[in-house]
């Protein structure tokens, strides 16, 4: 609920890694009614904000500020006073090179309510996903934290550059890449070793992080020879020794890869948290939308006389779920399936079942229509059959089992093709940072083929590779005239995981 003066909460959004956002920090996300965000906040953290709120840009963009600081800050309390609940996501942590104390000083001078919820700043993210500790018994029992956007040789540079350069201790040297040569310079000509460990991480924490070490003296021309550009962080101290050839990060089987997922809205969310374990980098653009139905008549028809059936078959957890929550709005329980048999078209459909306490009596070998026909075509010969389904998609089930059995089919729940795809996930098609995407269904691959611009379909078959749950959705690809890279062994989201890391092996 909103209060009549509105609230602010000021959010670290954590470094990139978007699972590094913390547990309030991501409520806060879920709750706002705007949302104003900066350029290093990863993009599926805009995917947790409900679709009503207004989302604001307020980072550079295309090398120039979008809205200067006070202008931010009059935007705070401006929304805020509209009763709104206000969300200020910005990378790393408010108050660590963030100026989120200048926004809280802001509102607190305006009479606006507000909180501020940490977050896990560069620093500590990068420590942690390079194995380079930036304090360590034997190394270093002290760290500074600096910024390095000041020219060091300016007389009127905010940073103390010769005290550091006695410091005894670690230096993380925040937005320094663009003075790293000058900054060095300087360390070196006030008295630290010119062989000095050190090290620059560009992009710490996101998949496509990478990183160089080398000396203090020979580390600008390193990374220059690497194209390191910001965001990044500069590491100076002993410790950068103690880092291992390959952190535990980019030791993972996905490190390193962009990949777009196509799923439904929800299945997309599960289906990132498991590429992100994997150490992928993941852009959501769901091609169709689950929706409930319209008009519920039908499906309620089918309820009212649900004994007379002996077999229930489900292709979709979506089904479980749409038909089960109108089974119990109705007043009825799983009772009400007592005489029936249960069917599923895979695990995942099955593991639904379980949720609702249910117990699917066949699964098939191979999770795909096919394999359901063959599964239940000696067990429905002459039975009564309904197949729970999507208002549309492959009648491939229904078409064969009616010839041996009695079916009926009801629609439970609408899919609907998206109006667009995310206007970020095109720019990072156009852009070439897209590795791979996944198409677990026909209608989604037709949906992603229709909403491309005809220019970036041409680069999907050229540039990006493809991965599919199934052969019939692999035939659907190339009847489009796209090549797919790798296939699904089981017609499974588990699956194509599977297949992506396997393929990853042979690259």
């Amino acid at each position: 609920m909103t209060t009549p003066s509105g609230f602010v909460e000021l959010v670290g959004a954590g470094p990139g890694d978007p699972g590094l956002i913390t547990v309030r920090g991501r409520a806060a996300v879920q709750q706002a009614e705007v949302l104003i965000y900066d350029q290093l906040v990863h993009p599926s953290l805009l995917d947790l904000v409900r679709p009503e709120a207004e989302r604001i840009f307020a980072g550079k963009r295309a090398g120039r500020l979008v809205y200067t600081q006070d202008e931010i800050n009059q935007l705070l309390v401006e929304k805020a006073r509209q009763g709104k609940r206000v969300v200020r996501l910005k990378g790393g942590d408010p108050l660590v090179f963030g100026r989120g104390a200048e926004e809280a000083a802001f509102l607190r001078a305006h009479g606006i309510p507000y909180r501020i919820v940490p977050g896990v700043t560069a620093a500590v993210g990068v420590s942690g996903y390079t194995e380079l500790p930036i304090t360590h018994r034997a190394a270093a029992s002290a760290v500074a934290l600096v910024t390095g956007h000041d020219d060091p040789r300016d007389p009127k540079a905010r940073v103390n550059w010769p005290s550091l350069a006695k410091f005894p201790g670690t230096l993380v040297v925040y937005m320094g890449v663009a003075h790293l040569k000058d900054i060095c310079e300087v360390l070196i000509e006030h008295g630290m070793s010119p062989e000095t460990p050190a090290a620059v991480v560009e992009r710490g924490t996101w998949a496509r992080q990478r990183s160089v070490a080398a000396t203090l003296s020979s580390l600008p021309e390193l990374v220059s020879t690497h194209r390191l550009h910001p965001p990044a962080l500069l590491i100076v101290g002993s410790v950068v020794n103690l880092r291992p050839e390959r952190s535990w990060f980019e030791s993972l089987p996905l490190f390193g890869q962009r990949i777009l997922v196509t799923r439904p809205a929800e299945d997309c969310r599960l289906a990132s948290e498991q590429l992100e374990t994997l150490g992928a980098e993941v852009l959501q653009a769901p091609t169709v939308e689950v929706q409930p139905l319209q008009d519920f008549q039908a499906l309620d028809d089918i309820l009212a006389r649900i004994r007379s059936f002996d077999w229930l078959v489900f292709t979709s957890r979506h089904g479980v779920d749409a038909f089960l929550g109108r089974l119990m709005h109705l007043g009825h329980d799983a009772r009400a399936l007592g005489g029936l048999k249960l069917a599923a078209i895979g695990p995942g459909t099955a593991d639904q079942l379980q949720r609702w306490h249910l117990r699917a009596d066949l699964v098939p070998d191979r999770f795909l229509s096919e394999g359901l026909v063959e599964a239940l075509s000696p067990l429905v010969l002459g039975k009564r059959v309904l197949l729970a389904r999507a208002n549309r998609g492959r009648t491939l089930l229904c078409d064969q089992l009616e010839a041996i059995a009695q079916v009926e089919q009801v629609a439970v729940y609408q899919n609907l093709d998206a109006a667009a795809l995310p206007a970020g996930v095109v720019q990072a098609m156009e852009a070439g940072e897209i590795d791979w995407i996944t198409l677990t269904s026909s209608a989604i691959t037709e949906r992603l083929f229709n909403l491309l611009p005809a220019h970036i379909r041409e680069k999907v078959e050229r540039e990006i590779k493809l991965v599919s749950i199934s052969p019939v959705t692999t035939a659907t690809a190339q009847k489009l005239g796209w090549t797919v890279a790798a296939e699904a062994q089981t017609y499974t989201w588990d699956g194509v995981v599977q297949a992506i890391c396997a393929a990853r092996l042979l690259i």
